[in-house]
């Protein structure tokens, strides 16, 4: 009979931060371009399957390893860059025409587009003829691109085909921008 010390004992299963960690070096590394892709793409499978440690370096020793101080630089920068991002959006949302919904009893759609026919008109050059729809389906407002030229927005989104929108929301046709608001 064998006793169990007389075998290598590996740990079940790796950490999720060490995973993560490696996984971090292997993004970093295609990233700066010393990686190709099909590269980056078998590492990052074979680290999924990793069940030890010295697997996990055996991916990453050949790309070198940011050290602290350029991890806190480049964090920081991205964090205040972020930052810029999201105060500009609010900047430009709070300044944007509202678009009252119309009443949910209505039971028709609100089409929009350039055409004098439609339900809201806009008369902008990036906008089509008959752009979008909107449309109260069971209990939600649902924005559907008509096929246009310039597309439609929901939250900086593209949509394609439709999409469910809400008060506050920020909609697009073509370069038109509005935000979405209740009577």
């Amino acid at each position: 009979m064998t006793s169990s010390f007389e075998f290598n004992t590996y740990p079940a299963r790796l950490s999720d931060a060490e995973r993560d960690k490696a996984l971090s070096v292997l993004r970093d590394g295609v990233a700066m371009g010393r990686l190709s892709h099909d590269t980056f793409i078998r590492r990052m499978e074979l680290a999924l399957a990793a069940r030890r440690s010295d697997e996990l370096l055996a991916l990453t020793a050949d790309l070198p390893q940011e050290n602290r101080f350029s991890r806190l630089v480049f964090g920081t920068v991205e964090a205040v860059s972020g930052f810029g991002v999201r105060l500009r959006r609010a900047w430009q949302a709070e300044r944007l025409p509202k678009l009252l919904l119309p009443h949910p009893g209505g039971g028709h759609p609100l089409r929009i587009g350039r055409d004098p026919a439609n339900g809201l008109r806009l008369a902008h050059e990036t906008v089509s003829r008959v752009h979008a729809e909107l449309t109260r389906q069971g209990g939600l407002w649902v924005l559907r691109d008509l096929g246009s030229t310039n597309g439609t927005t929901v939250n900086g989104r593209r949509v394609i085909g439709a999409a469910v929108v809400r008060e506050g929301d920020q909609v697009g046709f073509g370069q038109m921008a509005f935000r979405l608001a209740v009577n």
